[in-house]
């Protein structure tokens, strides 16, 4: 399990930043695009309109053949959390059994309210599901900034095997063997993003930013509990360390759709254009909260604020109003 050779199905920014990652590593990368224009100039110019100013390395070869990334040794799906079963079901005739499929998706899918790897295990069962998230900016990775993340795997093994594969001295890959608590983090920190946005964008003050995201954090340990994580995962880089990531800067996505929210921007305008996958996942979240009593108000504030049934200024003063409580 060396995995020399690896595949990643989508070129947008954070694919072309593991790609770069990859091929630090010394792997030979296959960088698939759906869009054969993008692969043509990726060709022309090394480098992603994704990600402009930033070069290709050289291991990293763009291809629009589905089938050269089904080839491969291991294949990493960097693609929306609502693309994911697409993505996943075109591969199902192309790669080998057991052949790893690292999910790199942060998000619960709407409608199953399956877990990404839930996802994968449907749509291809003959590969082998497996998670990377943590605290992670595609421009860093990209240009090389060090950068920890969290590697998650059914066994041990074969999370060892692929962190060694993937990890430089720029890209520090930790190995787990806790999928769900991995993509439990990865999918509830972007809906709390969104809040703290939200908290930025309304002016309410470092105190308010803090609080929010102490209790947020909470509210992800409760509901990670209540569906089989790890404590020690929930703590880790793909639980609190990317939410304080994402809830810290405008850098992220989701961040900055609840700062637009926050000061006056309609929904449909915030995203600027960009993915927040929070706003996908917020009402999913919520409902499967629900489905084993975990408390989740500031989620729940966020789905409310998504689906127009409460206004910003009343989903605050629904959470400043909540009934006294010991902390928790």
């Amino acid at each position: 399990m060396t995995f020399q050779r690896i595949a990643v199905v989508g070129a947008g920014a954070w694919g072309v930043a593991l790609a770069n990652a990859l091929a630090r590593a010394g792997r030979s990368v296959t960088l698939w695009a759906r869009d054969a224009a993008a692969v043509e100039a990726m060709h022309a110019r090394r480098e992603s309109l994704r990600l402009p100013g930033i070069k290709l390395e050289t291991g990293v070869q763009p291809t629009g053949d589905l089938a050269e990334a089904g080839a491969c040794e291991a294949l990493l799906l960097v693609v929306p959390a609502q693309a994911l079963r697409e993505a996943a079901t075109s591969l199902h005739d192309l790669v080998a059994p057991r052949t790893p499929i690292v999910i790199c998706a942060k998000g619960i899918e709407r409608g199953t309210r399956l877990f990404m790897s839930e996802v994968v295990s449907e749509a291809l069962p003959q590969t082998v599901p497996a998670i990377l998230s943590g605290p992670s900016f595609a421009a860093d990775v990209a240009r090389g900034l060090p950068t920890a993340v969290t590697l998650a795997a059914p066994d041990d093994a074969l999370a060892c095997a692929l962190a060694a594969a993937f990890g430089s001295t720029s890209f520090r890959p930790y190995h787990a063997t806790d999928m769900r608590g991995v993509e439990i983090g990865g999918a509830a920190k972007n809906v709390l993003a969104i809040a703290a946005g939200i908290v930025a964008g309304r002016k309410l003050g470092a105190s308010a930013a803090a609080a929010l995201v102490t209790r947020g954090f909470a509210e992800l340990v409760r509901f990670g509990t209540a569906y089989g994580a790890r404590p020690e995962t929930l703590t880790g880089l793909s639980g609190l360390g990317d939410l304080v990531l994402s809830c810290s800067t405008p850098q992220s996505r989701n961040f900055s759709f609840g700062a637009a929210l926050g000061a006056g921007v309609t929904a449909d305008r915030a995203s600027g254009g960009k993915l927040a996958e929070g706003a996908f996942t917020a009402s999913v979240l919520v409902e499967m909260a629900a489905a084993r009593n975990v408390d989740m108000p500031i989620a729940a504030a966020v789905s409310a604020v998504l689906d127009g049934k409460l206004s910003i200024d009343e989903a605050i003063e629904s959470l400043l109003t909540r009934p006294f409580r010991a902390e928790g």
